[in-house]
């Protein structure tokens, strides 16, 4: 470390924090327009004084499409951590948001011309794209954080979710009861996703070694400290998946992922539904009370990162131990406000909001959890490992709101929404525990790729060779 810290640039700010800065603004925009159906639909369903149309779906038919982003979602999880790895994320993240807004700008025509099935598609084709997004920010991130910064790095970038969700939740609900009504929270989060589009293709950069506006100081800085190997070896390098699938921690990440996933999206898709069925929340207040606990998640993830940097960097405590902690927080704490909020009688709204941030709030701390534990596994195959649990977690995004669709039969009985909650935190709780059980914060063996070594074992030889030859040589003269 204290050769790393020699290294480190004289200026605060450089081009890290600029692709940081990139990283965040695309979470913040995939995350809305993922959570815009879940306002959208709503006013989709109800009538509206300007005379837009009005879709009468059921409840089934409101959580398949709520579910529908997922079925695409995690096709790609796997191949894009793969390709990711080996050639970078710069252009996949590229193309997933730039169709993720063009899909956005056509998704009202297509819900008026096909009915639900056509939305349902436009969910899919968007899951599809977005797919392509996280594993290649967690490869990106791998390469541009460095150690000392890799938490609080790691939080701003997938806080931006939170931020998104709150700007949606508050933004779409508005625009709904506007004059501009439902449409407009589909345009809008489609202008939104090409805009973006444009500035990463001109600012962003895969590694340090293909950023043109790095300096040289931070990009040795970045590449002693981050612990990655540049994408051009990567591209050589045969992922080790037998040492991953055999790996205990990376089960522990795995495990862990999926009970986020299926306690996370259970409340993200289904909280407006809850209030507006249990609690009789207006649409307006809708958006604003759902959006709370987010914001609570979003300001508390930052005060998470920075106890989590500053206890590893004062060595108070490991990477393991830290990730522990926090995940603990991130999980268990959130499942014991969720038994509170299961029992508060329907119609105290100020209540339950209160529990729903308690619970929603403390989940922030898993950005310093499991979700930068990949990384602290192994920096080089990080996109890859991000692309398997997505994946698998997401298939239990896609159980969240059809759970709600098999445990609910009455939606304005506040008993039936309890059974939905007593799922999550028997997720919460056992994911945990596992995580607890058998998660290690070390870089693993399999991290180091074996081209480098066969390289060396290769020179070696040769030097031994060549030694050889010398000394035969110089006894023939002799």
């Amino acid at each position: 470390m204290a050769e790393v810290t020699q290294t480190k640039p004289e200026s605060s700010f450089g081009m890290r924090h600029v692709i940081i800065f990139l990283l965040f603004l695309s979470t913040v925009t995939s995350y809305a327009t993922r959570v815009s159906m879940s306002l959208a639909i709503v006013a989709m369903t109800k009538p509206n004084e300007h005379g837009f149309p009005v879709f009468e779906w059921e409840q089934s038919v409101r959580d398949t499409i709520l579910s529908s982003f997922f079925w695409g979602y995690i096709v790609l999880q796997i191949p894009a951590g793969m390709l990711a790895g080996k050639f970078g994320g710069k252009m996949l993240i590229f193309v997933s948001m730039l169709i993720t807004g063009i899909i956005n700008l056509f998704t009202p025509l297509l819900a008026t011309q096909g009915d639900w099935i056509a939305v349902c598609v436009c969910r899919i084709l968007m899951g599809l794209a977005q797919g392509l997004l996280y594993p290649s920010i967690h490869g990106v991130i791998g390469q541009w954080a460095p150690l000392s910064e890799r938490s609080r790095m790691g939080t701003i970038v997938y806080s931006g979710s939170q931020l998104g969700t709150i700007i949606e939740m508050m933004v779409a609900g508005w625009l709904s009861e506007s004059i501009w009504g439902w449409p407009s929270v589909f345009y809008i989060a489609g202008v939104t996703c090409l805009v973006f589009s444009v500035l990463w293709y001109i600012f962003g950069a895969s590694t340090p070694g293909t950023s043109r506006w790095i300096s040289k100081e931070e990009k040795k800085f970045i590449e002693l400290s981050a612990g990655a190997t540049d994408i051009s070896e990567q591209k050589k390098v045969a992922t080790p998946w037998k040492d991953i699938w055999t790996s205990l921690p990376f089960w522990a990440i795995l495990l862990a992922h999926c009970g986020q996933s299926l306690g996370f999206w259970t409340l993200l898709t289904e909280m407006p539904s809850y209030m507006d069925k249990v609690l009789g929340v207006a649409i307006k207040n809708n958006g604003i009370y759902s959006a709370l606990p987010y914001l609570a998640m979003y300001i508390l993830s930052f005060v998470f990162s920075w106890s989590a940097d500053f206890l590893i960097n004062r060595s108070i405590l490991s990477h393991g131990t830290t990730r522990k902690i926090f995940n603990t927080i991130a999980f268990w704490g959130p499942a014991a406000a969720l038994l509170g909020l299961s029992y508060i009688p329907a119609g105290h709204v100020p209540l339950a909001v209160a529990m729903l941030t308690v619970t929603v709030g403390l989940n922030g701390a898993h950005y310093v959890g499991f979700l930068i534990s990949h990384i602290d596994l192994s920096p080089n195959f990080a996109s890859t490992l991000m692309g398997i649990t997505n994946g698998c977690g997401n298939i239990f995004s896609i159980m969240a709101p059809l759970s709600v669709t098999l445990v609910v039969k009455d939606e304005h009985s506040a008993s039936e929404w309890r059974k939905v909650f007593f799922l999550s935190v028997g997720f919460y709780f056992l994911s945990n525990l596992f995580f607890l059980l058998f998660y290690s914060g070390t870089i693993q063996p399999w991290n180091e790729p074996k081209l480098k070594r066969n390289i060396e074992d290769g020179m070696n030889e040769k030097e031994d060779k060549t030694s050889n030859e010398m000394k035969r040589i110089g006894d023939e003269k002799l």
